[in-house]
């Protein structure tokens, strides 16, 4: 055999491709037709493991069964000379079999996911669903999304199993997992803020945490509603959802809270894309800024998809939007008990797709940040 120093550069980069192709499982995506699978499908198609091994990509249930291309969904991922690359197939179960996917991502809704999940997983099928079906473990949380169950029993044994696709939380269980519901973006934005103040047990929960919340129009989906079509969004900013948001649920299970210790509002903005959350809470007692400096840094050291802005600067949209990072800032009060975070991500990418990905590289044992930076 000869030595890996007298073999040629091209050869390196072709065998390097190989191993590469042979690593990514068979992936599919169901839902490819809306914002957040669309992101997912441009993530997958531009991902170092999946070169000439992309993504099958399959509709929602009901849409139409007549030949349908990505790149007619999605114009923005077509290739030069050649628009018409990936087709999308209708779901069929045999079909998904037949092609012995691996790994199938759900960007479908809430009761379609509920419904599917439980197919895959007896096909031998892990699944990565980004809507909000399986977030959820108490039944009171979960009633907001009004699902229904064909097997209550099996479903709720599904759902013990279910791991929330938080990374910064949860990489270790991610990486064993079958099935992975992938956080709301809201609720990513709020708990990425929170979690290591929490941790730390800095935080008075008992005086109360203010979760304001700003997100872009897309997070309410691709259909238009009559608070998010341009008449209404645009030139305005408007509270909605208050003391009812459905990512409410995630707030309390992930960071140990109780419904009074926290309240949080969401609000829409005439911008596309993108969420700035600020969050304010009291310290139990009167701390520096080095200290909670130290805090963030120890926390996210091992978190290549978190960045951490010096105080007193603070993130903005426009530094976040259009990457799958998740920005966070903090300023605090002179008397040392009263803080303010600010944390700011792409509602499709961090707070979706970008997030969705995350969590495939690390059930596939890949470095977290492949195929993201």
């Amino acid at each position: 055999m000869a030595n890996s120093a007298t073999i040629n550069p091209k050869e390196r980069v072709h065998t390097a491709i190989k191993d590469i192709k042979a690593a990514a499982p068979h992936t599919a995506i169901a839902g490819v037709s809306g914002y957040a699978g669309g992101e997912l499908a441009s993530l997958l198609l531009h991902h170092p493991r999946f070169i000439g091994a992309a993504p099958t990509f399959i509709g929602r249930a009901g849409e139409a069964e007549a030949t349908t291309w990505l790149e007619d969904l999605h114009p923005q991922l077509a290739t030069a000379g050649n628009r018409r690359t990936h087709q999308i197939l209708p779901f069929n179960w045999e079909q998904i079999v037949d092609l012995k996917i691996e790994v199938l991502f759900l960007a479908t809704p809430h009761e379609q996911s509920r419904e599917w999940v439980p197919k895959a997983i007896e096909h031998g099928i892990k699944v990565i669903d980004l809507s909000g079906a399986w977030r959820l473990q108490h039944d009171a949380n979960r009633a907001v999304y009004r699902l229904k169950d064909t097997n209550p029993a099996h479903a709720a044994a599904l759902q013990a199993e279910a791991i929330y696709g938080c990374p910064e939380l949860h990489r270790d269980r991610i990486r064993q997992a079958r099935l992975v519901a992938n956080p709301g973006c809201y609720a990513t934005s709020n708990i990425l803020a929170l979690a290591p103040l929490l941790q730390a047990g800095l935080v008075d929960v008992e005086h109360g945490i203010v979760c304001d919340s700003k997100s872009g129009v897309s997070g309410a989906g691709k259909a238009a509603t009559a608070i998010t079509h341009f008449m209404h969004a645009a030139d305005n900013l408007s509270a909605y959802a208050v003391f009812g948001h459905r990512h409410t649920g995630e707030f309390l299970e992930q960071l140990h809270l109780e419904a009074g210790q926290i309240q949080f509002t969401p609000h829409l903005l005439p911008i596309p894309r993108g969420i700035l959350s600020t969050i304010y809470l009291r310290f139990k007692h009167s701390t520096d800024a080095a200290a909670v400096s130290t805090i963030f840094g120890d926390f996210y050291q091992d978190s290549p998809m978190v960045r951490l802005h010096p105080t007193p600067h603070l993130p903005e949209i426009q530094h976040a939007v259009r990457t799958s990072y998740c920005d966070l800032g903090f300023a605090l009060a002179p008397d040392g008990k009263r803080l303010l975070v600010v944390s700011v991500l792409d509602n499709l990418l961090k707070g979706a797709a970008g997030q969705a990905v995350q969590n495939l590289n690390l059930m596939c044992g890949w470095n977290e940040e492949e195929g993201l930076l």
